[in-house]
This record gives C-alpha cells, structure tokens and sequence, in this order.
C-alpha cells in the first residue's frame, strides 16, 4: 500500500494535499504537481511511503531542479513509483552508458538477421539488460541525505526512520495534524 502527500510550506506554516500519482511518470512531472502546490515558489515536500518497505522525500524549492532521498533504493525500484523517483543521476549512473545505444541494430545486419551468438547471450540473460540495470540500484539510502536539514531533520534522524517515516517527518516539521487531514 502507497501514501503519497503533498507538504506545501507557506507564510501561514504547512498546507497538505493528498496527491494521485497515477499521471505521473517523471521525475519532471512529479516536480511540476509538487509546483502546483505552492504558486508563491514555497518549499514543497513530495512524501511518498510504500508501507514497511522504503520512502521517498522530494524537496521542490521553487524553480530550482528537485533534492531526492530515497530510504532503499533496491525496494523502490520494483515500484513504479519508485522508478520515478531513481533517476541516472541520483544512482551514480551516466544516462550515456544505457542500454538504448545497446538495443539499437548499427552493425549492418537486417532486422531479424543474426551476425552471431550476441542475441542467443542477449537471451541467455533474460532480455535485453534491464537485469543488469536493476542490479547496478545499491541496497539502503540514495540522494540527499541533508534535504530537510535545515527545516529540523538531520541526516541521522533521516537514516533511522523507518515503517511510518512519513508520519515522523511531519511531527518533526510540525505539521503532523496537517498531514493527517489527507490520511
């Protein structure tokens, strides 16, 4: 089970929306419904918890690309929400090395044709390298370990939280009773 909130932090303290994350697929798009959420370019909070599993933070502070911390990367990326969350980049990846250049046929040979024992190795392998991808996402904490540091939750106190992380960020944030209005 999923939980995913919207903390918009304003002059008047946190606002929160519960949020579907349905029409979601990118990181660019999650940081564009986080903006929505705050049309004076406030800090915006995406919480995301899969229950007893792993949680994502996503810190949107105006115009600015968006801070990720992920609890367990390996659990968030057999979720399609948390797929969204692990980019290239926040997983130490250059987008270069993908498997698109791979996939592509740039040795002269027709469709369908085989030029050797590559696509039987392709096969063997289970496909055509999202195993190896999936196993390249480390076990435990990615991103940005400081992304609420400076509204009160400090790296150490990110690391421990565990099955309702969500629930004690707010009550560190102070917007606990706000939160669970969207509960």
């Amino acid at each position: 089970m999923y939980f995913a909130a919207l903390l918009a932090r304003t002059e008047d303290g946190w606002e929160a929306s519960d949020t579907e994350l349905d029409d979601v697929e990118t990181l660019s798009d999650l940081a564009d419904l986080a903006r929505e959420a705050s049309p004076d370019e406030d800090t915006v909070l995406v919480l995301i918890e899969q229950e007893d599993a792993w949680f994502g933070v996503v810190r949107v502070d105006g115009e600015e690309d968006p801070r990720i911390y992920v609890s367990d990367a390996a659990a968030a990326a057999r979720s399609s929400y948390g797929e969204i969350l692990l980019t290239d980049e926040l997983l130490g990846r250059d987008p270069d090395d993908g498997d698109d250049l791979d996939a592509l046929d740039l040795d002269g040979t027709e469709d369908g044709e085989s030029d050797g024992d590559d696509v039987d190795a392709e096969d063997a392998e289970g496909g055509s390298g999202a195993v190896g991808a999936a196993e390249s996402v480390p076990h435990g904490p990615v991103g940005d370990a400081l992304i609420l540091d400076d509204l009160g939750v400090s790296e150490t106190d990110l690391r421990l939280m565990s099955t309702d992380a969500v629930t004690e960020i707010a009550e560190s944030l102070g917007a606990s009773e706000t939160l669970e209005t969207v509960r």
